[in-house]
């Protein structure tokens, strides 16, 4: 073989191992940012054992000692007087989502006590702040119906759980107005903003539970909580005002997020007319 010979032959080698060299991987940033979806990121977050999932696991007979015990002992020992007014507007059956303003820990315990399974005949669902379902006490909110949700950074499941409890025909109990207890004092205490700013969540995720099961028929019931006193000494008062539900089907033609803030805004509404009957 001459030198030309080899000149060329080490050229066309090189030109194919050119022509055929194996791509490069992409940079980690690039894949972050182009190959995973927001969905997939969502999913790979969420793909957690289902035994870690937030269900409330409901205990009847827990719960026939809870209530009663609430009812006819706590309540009564620690409130001079507790006023209920509107519970014929407390739906019997179908979807409902109860909507309570937020001023104080015994809200848990007012809201079975106006609208529990002894008025209605009907078990209810919390969901709660994830901070409350912790040690002991988190271990009777799961037995007595509640489940957890981040509401920093909510989890796909809490939300499915969600609408899994309305699509079951069930009650559920959601504070509009977060878990901020101090500014939704605040709030209570300033005659211009009477009720905080709602969350958008509740009328979202009650949306989407109507959207995906025809004539579902969710109601909203919203209910105002109030305290003679904002620190709830022991033998304070308290009165608890149930006003007419929302349809949440009467939303839907509406684009989801103008539906949605139609909803909030008549949910506030209606949670500062029954406030101000409160104070009266």
């Amino acid at each position: 073989m001459t030198p030309l010979d080899s000149t060329v032959l080490r050229s066309l080698r090189r030109s194919a191992r050119r022509r055929f060299k194996r791509p490069e991987p992409a940079c980690p940033s690039t894949i972050r940012r182009g190959a995973v979806s927001s969905q997939a990121s969502a999913a790979a977050e969420n793909s957690q054992p289902l035994s870690s999932q937030p269900l409330s696991r409901f205990s009847p007979w827990l719960a026939a000692l809870a209530y009663p015990l609430g009812r006819y002992g706590l309540i009564p020992f620690y409130f001079k007087q507790v006023d209920v007014v509107g519970r014929e507007h407390l739906p019997l059956s179908g979807p409902v989502i109860l909507a309570p303003t937020h001023r104080s820990r015994w809200d848990a315990f007012l809201v079975p006590y106006a609208a529990g399974k002894d008025i209605t005949g009907r078990h209810l669902r919390f969901m709660v702040s994830i901070d409350e379902v912790q040690g002991l006490q988190g271990w009777f909110i799961r037995r007595l119906g509640g489940f957890p949700i981040d509401t920093r950074r909510p989890a796909i499941s809490s939300l499915r759980h969600g609408v899994e409890i309305l699509q079951q025909q069930e009650t559920l109990v959601i504070f509009p107005e977060g878990g901020d207890l101090r500014q939704n004092r605040q709030c209570h205490l300033n005659r211009l903003q009477p009720v905080n700013t709602l969350q958008p969540g509740l009328a979202r995720l009650a949306l989407q539970a109507e959207a995906g099961t025809a004539g579902l028929g969710i109601q909203i019931v919203p209910i105002s909580i109030h305290y003679s006193h904002p620190s709830v000494p022991l033998r304070s008062s308290a009165k608890v005002y149930i006003g007419a539900p929302l349809h949440v089907s009467d939303y839907g033609n509406a684009a989801p997020k103008q539906a949605a803030r139609r909803l909030t805004t008549d949910l506030q509404d209606a949670l500062k007319a029954l406030d101000a009957g409160c104070q009266r």
